[in-house]
């Protein structure tokens, strides 16, 4: 399995790059490696062309996934299908780099579930009811069917939370206590509640 921390976005409402926003000294999408990272796993990052300068001078190059637009998708999941493309047969465990309060622990409930049953098509946590799907595992087969049904004109709405619909996932029901892990910064004024 690999770690994908999502970089991509285009940070319009925020109006700066999130992955390059620091808390103590530390750039979300560094901070969102590191934690991926502690799990004992190899990790990337998926970035859009117009990012790969700036974060090629933080990473390394090899560890940068850059959107492939050849698949003219839109959002978190062009990040997946890109990384995806680039490691056909691993799964993925994904993290959007703007959710800085990820916990590790929610991070390695995940790996545990995974271990558990490597045969699943992903594994994704639910809050009251909806879909996290930028903090889960994606199964490489599930994904091959994701991308058949792209080409094929099957899948025809792009978001990610679609994408859980066409396939088959284990959910994690998310603790009251553990909704503080999933907020996601979107805006300054997100921000300037921390």
């Amino acid at each position: 399995m690999t770690g994908v921390i999502l970089c991509g976005g285009k940070s319009a409402r925020m109006g700066v790059d999130k992955g390059l926003i620091e808390d103590k000294g530390v750039a979300w999408a560094q901070s969102a490696f590191n934690k991926v990272a502690s799990l004992g796993l190899p990790v990337a990052l998926s970035v859009n062309p117009e990012q790969f300068n700036s974060y090629s001078s933080a990473f390394d190059e090899p560890k940068l996934i850059i959107d492939n637009n050849e698949l003219q998708l839109k959002g978190p999941l062009l990040g997946v299908m890109s990384a995806h493309l680039k490691y056909p047969s691993e799964d993925l465990l994904v993290l959007a780099c703007d959710m800085p309060f990820m916990g590790i622990l929610i991070l390695q409930k995940l790996k545990d579930q995974y271990q558990l049953d490597v045969s699943m098509d992903a594994i994704v946590y639910t809050n009251n009811g909806e879909p996290e799907p930028l903090c889960a595992v994606y199964s490489s087969s599930a994904l091959v069917g994701i991308l058949q049904k792209f080409y094929s004109g099957i899948l025809v709405k792009y978001s990610m939370k679609n994408m859980i619909e066409h396939i088959n996932p284990y959910f994690i029901v998310i603790e009251e206590n553990e909704k503080k892990f999933f907020k996601n910064i979107n805006t300054h004024t997100d921000l300037n509640g921390l």
